[in-house]
Order: C-alpha cells, then structure tokens, then sequence
C-alpha cells in the first residue's frame, strides 16, 4: 500500500457556502443525484426511497416518483435507450427491477424484471447503443449474478451471468463507445474482491469474461478513467483505499486515501472518497472527490495514476453546506456547478471553477456508486449510518 503528500495547486480555491440550498421531500437521505435537461433528480434511502425531481434553476421541488419497493439502490441519467428519444432516468432497486423514467409522467416507461422473481438489485447501466440493460444483484446462496436485459424485452433477462462474481455486486458500467475498449464491455466490481470486464454480447460467461483483477477488499465502487494513456479503470473500497488499474486490470495504484493529508497554512484531513469524476476537456485528468465527517467536501487529483507515491494535489474546498456525512455529488459541467447530497437531507448547488481558474478542472461528470455509502435496510429502518 503507497502512501502520498498532498500540496496545495497553484490555483487552489476555497468555497464557504451554497449558492442555493433545498431538502428532498421525505427528509431522508440523498443516495444519487443525476442531471437532465432542466432538472436534477435526487434518490432518497429507505424507507422512502423516491425520488425527487428538482428545478435546475430555483432548487424548486417539482415532481417525486415513486421509486423502488425496499430501497432504490441506484440512479443515473442516460441519454439513449431503445424507444425512448432525448435523457431520461434509469433507476435499480431492492424490489428486484430496473426502471426507465419518463420525465413527463410520473410513472415509469419501461420496467425490467425477472419473471416477477424478487432478488435485490444494487447497481445497473445501460449499453452506449442503448439495446442491452445490464444490473448486479446481491449475494443470496452462493450465488451473486449479472442479469442483462433488451429492454424491448423486459419481462425477463436475455441471459444471466452467475460465476462472474461471489459476492454483492456493487457496480456495473459499460465503456463508452469512443473508449477504445471493445464493443459492449461491462465493467463490474464485487465485494468478493475482484474487478472484471466482460463481453456483455457473448451468452457463454467462460468466454464472456475479458480480464480479472484481485484487490484483496471489498469493493464499494469503481468506473472508468478515460485516459489517452495510463490506467483505464478506478476501484474504492470499504476501508477507504482507492485504486487504478489497466484495461488488462493490472493493479497500478493502491494506497489509504485518508493518507494524502495538508497541514500548514490550510489544511485538509480525508475522512472517506465520495466519488471519481472524468473531465471530457482534459481527459487524462481523473478528479477524486473526497470529504470530512463534518461535511466538507474537496477535489484532489494526482499527477500520474501509474504509479505508486506519485504527489496528490488539492484543487478546491467546498464548506459548511451539509452537517455530516455527503453520500452522493454531480458535477453539472453545462451550468458549471457541482450539487452536492448529504445525511442531512439537503441539496446543496456550489459554485465551479472556470477554465482561468483551473485548466484541469473545467467540467466532470462525477461517477459514484450510491452504496458506497448505502445502508443495510435494518439500519436505514433504524435511522443508524452503517459501519463504513
């Protein structure tokens, strides 16, 4: 495990309060935040687990859907499924389905399930040409299980993928088309441990799986880091390490992220990884945004992801907008603003950073996996934080 200083960048900036501020609906948590054309959508934990729609400009409440039965798991914004035209949502959840949003109705467009079979859903993506859905269960028995869906067929999977992983599977991405990976391949990480990709198309998951890498931990998140060059993939874990990998998942990268720390004239202490961000101007640049138990939030960046104990360093600051735990951000780059979600219930929209303020930094797009922080459902009924 490397360890690594933090310096402070150049163009450091700190920020000291919102630019606006609201609570989702049901006082809960907010477990994902995801952008669409004039709205943020906010996942709440359970038991209310719906979701929130928001007005981009005024933070106004405008609309909740229903969500999932026992928890929604996970919720992003796409921008191409089969029958749908223009960015919806795609939402996973507990009662076992994957559902497409319709932003003009309050109800779900497609719903896609297992022949009615109820087996928990934690995470789920859909393919860049949008005709294959693909989402990772929990781990009941000895089995863990990847289900993969054509969504103009919903009522069950066109295969399922049973010994690619032992263990919960917490996160499902599929490579972007550009990435130069080969077509349809599925990123997916485990608490088993293992990272993997694998050939979404290929119904044989002997010959399906691509490469296998073994942390040794349990995962919590991973996604894909866009580079011309160096790693191609991110992973987190449980106890709070980061990692980069190769497209052949060779390890590159492991260390504590709470061990880059900054004291001196400013100081900033990591207490846990909310999330990794891309920047689509500059794509070798990967933003890790980290946080404190107070609720204060930072992006760090490292100068060379291959390498162990390369220097890390401290872009921006943003405090004193959430009390405790922030579980889930975005990185709105078109409005250059980042929304922030916390245990607090609270919605917090920060101020970005311009391209004369920091040449990295102009616009991520933040990829997170809500059960990184997710509560086992016991504990969410008890209204406790589960152990991290």
């Amino acid at each position: 495990m490397s360890t690594s200083v933090l310096i402070e960048a150049p163009q450091f900036k700190s920020t000291q309060h919102p630019l606006k501020s609201t609570q989702i609906s049901s006082q809960s948590y907010v477990l994902s935040i995801a952008s669409l054309a004039g709205h943020y959508a906010a996942s709440a934990s359970a038991p209310a687990s719906t979701i929130d729609i928001f007005d981009k400009t005024t933070l106004r409440g405008v609309q909740t859907l229903s969500g999932h039965d026992v928890a929604t798991t996970s919720l992003h914004a796409i921008d191409n499924i089969i029958g749908l035209s223009g960015r919806s949502l795609m939402s996973s959840g507990r009662d076992g389905s994957v559902k497409i949003w319709d932003p003009r109705s309050d109800s779900h467009s497609i719903k896609m399930t297992n022949l009615g079979a109820s087996r928990a859903l934690l995470c789920c993506d859909v393919s860049p040409d949008g005709l294959t859905v693909a989402a990772g269960t929990d781990m009941q028995g000895e089995d863990a299980l990847i289900f993969y869906w054509d969504p103009r067929q919903p009522a069950a999977p066109l295969r399922t993928h049973g010994s690619t992983h032992s263990d919960d599977i917490t996160t499902v991405s599929f490579a972007q088309a550009d990435s130069g990976m080969p077509r349809n391949t599925l990123l997916s990480a485990s608490s088993d441990g293992l990272v993997s990709t694998s050939n979404a198309n290929e119904a044989d998951e002997d010959e399906a799986v691509l490469h296998v890498g073994n942390w040794g931990c349990s995962i919590s998140q991973a996604g894909w880091n866009y580079a011309s060059s160096g790693p191609k993939i991110w992973a987190a874990s449980d106890m709070e390490t980061f990692s980069t990998w190769s497209d052949e998942l060779d390890l590159c990268q492991s260390l504590d992220i709470r061990g880059p720390v900054l004291h001196g004239k400013r100081t900033w202490v990591t207490d846990y990884l909310v999330g990794c961000a891309r920047n689509p101007n500059t794509p070798g640049t990967l933003g890790v945004f980290t946080a404190s138990n107070e609720g204060d939030i930072s992006l760090l960046s490292n100068t060379n992801l291959s390498v162990p104990d390369a220097p890390w360093y401290l872009h921006n600051t943003w405090s004193t907008g959430h009390v405790g735990i922030v579980r889930s951000l975005l990185w709105d780059f078109d409005n250059n603003v980042l929304v922030t979600g916390g245990e607090d219930s609270k919605i917090n929209v920060w101020p970005g950073i311009s391209p004369e303020q920091h040449i990295d930094d102009v616009a991520m797009d933040v990829d997170s996996n809500p059960r990184k922080r997710n509560l086992d459902i016991d504990d969410e009924e008890d209204g406790k934080r589960a152990k991290r």
